[in-house]
């Protein structure tokens, strides 16, 4: 029988890596990302997970880590945040090219400048092309049940690739909250042990990995990492079918709220959607059609699925809590203009800026904005930082 109880989200996170019963966890503490790895450590000390546990240098030397002990066949794991994944990020290209299942949690953080441990999504953003899957999390049971998919996921055969599981910095990771816990031996049902990878590193048959691309095959190879996270969409989707068939917890792409017979909905990722919900049902209380979408997977990014869930809109509010400097708006808001862009009939799409350094995105900043889209404002360049003091 599951079992419910109170847990910081980091450590539910943790406990999902424990009954995963991984071989490898690579560690460097980086706030707000450290609470995982630490409580890791206690059940390695404490002979409750039999694992390695490498304390390395470096973030980047977490990743190499867990690069050569995937490519031998472990079953790794390594978390971080904000500037560690920056300096990760050469190898997460290496990892995802290499076809390496590694999970890794990420703590979305604030990269600099100013020096920032709060948190919003321009870490994972600033490497959201470096061919990882990439889901996001809204809280500790999301966060729990999306860590123990992620293994699955990138361990099948049809995909062989790591996976973030993202969630919000301190909004997120420092909160305690209630969990509904499988038991080992459903997850054990759910995720049996690695299968021996038909290509492996091993000192009785030594072979090099990736030693120089050269012009001739380098297209090759990135071509056949794009097809594999395209087709990765199918096996995520019967992941998430089968894992609600055990934890009666239903996972998809994306999570509607409210968007029946909405005229506007609200499209955002991660632990402010919560509020988003807030603004939603004060909005519907007002008599305004407004609805919510929460982003789960940003890659594959669900073009077709998005296009077919708003087909009905007038208008989407895309929230984003990063932006691409001298670029078009924030990250979400490119990709999803760019799922429109060829239709003759689409909702108008508006970006808003916002939760930038961890400040955070009250309940009447969602209606302002809905409001706003609503009544049909012109806004220059279809989008706008929502939160900036003149």
């Amino acid at each position: 029988m599951a079992k419910r109880i109170a847990l910081e989200c980091s450590h539910a996170i943790s406990l999902a890596v424990k009954l995963a019963n991984v071989d490898v966890i690579a560690a460097y503490p980086i706030t707000p990302q450290t609470h995982i790895v630490e409580r890791l450590s206690e059940y390695v000390a404490d002979g409750e997970l039999d694992a390695e546990y490498i304390n390395v240098e470096s973030e980047h030397s977490a990743m190499s880590a867990c690069i050569g002990a995937s490519a031998v066949g472990a079953r790794c794991f390594t978390a971080t945040a904000g500037q560690g994944l920056a300096l990760m990020h050469e190898m997460l290209f290496i990892a995802a090219g290499n076809r390496l299942p590694i999970v890794m949690a990420v703590a979305n953080r604030c990269l600099s400048p100013n020096l920032s441990i709060w948190g919003d999504q321009s870490d994972m953003m600033a490497s959201k092309d470096c061919g990882w899957i990439q889901m996001y999390g809204e809280n500790a049971q999301e966060v729990f049940d999306l860590t123990l998919q992620a293994f699955r996921i990138a361990e099948d055969e049809r995909v062989l690739l790591p996976v973030a599981v993202n969630f919000d910095g301190f909004y997120v990771t420092h909160v305690i909250e209630s969990l509904t816990v499988l038991e080992q031996e459903e997850v054990n049902r759910f995720l049996p042990p690695r299968r021996k990878a038909k290509y492996t590193l091993h000192p009785d048959n030594p072979t090099t990995w990736g030693p120089i691309g050269l012009p001739d095959i380098q297209t090759e190879l990135k071509y056949q990492l794009e097809k594999a996270i395209q087709n990765s969409k199918k096996v995520i989707k019967e992941v998430w079918r089968e894992y609600g068939e055990i934890s009666g917890r239903y996972y998809d792409v994306f999570e509607p709220y409210r968007l029946e017979d909405a005229e506007v909905a609200i499209l955002m990722m991660g632990g402010h959607c919560g509020t988003a919900r807030i603004a939603v049902d004060r909005l519907r209380e007002k008599g305004l059609k407004v609805g919510l979408i929460k982003l789960r997977l940003f890659r594959p990014f669900p073009f077709e699925e998005l296009v077919e869930a708003t087909k009905h809109l007038k208008a989407l509010a895309v929230v984003d809590k990063a932006f691409s400097p001298g670029g078009f708006g924030g990250p979400i808001f490119s990709e999803v203009r760019s799922a429109f862009y060829d239709l003759d009939v689409k909702p108008r799409i508006v970006g808003f800026i916002a939760g930038l350094g961890g400040r955070d995105i009250r309940v009447d900043e969602f209606m302002g904005l809905a409001e706003k889209v609503l009544r049909g404002e012109k806004i220059e360049k279809n989008y706008v930082f929502l939160q900036v003091r003149e």
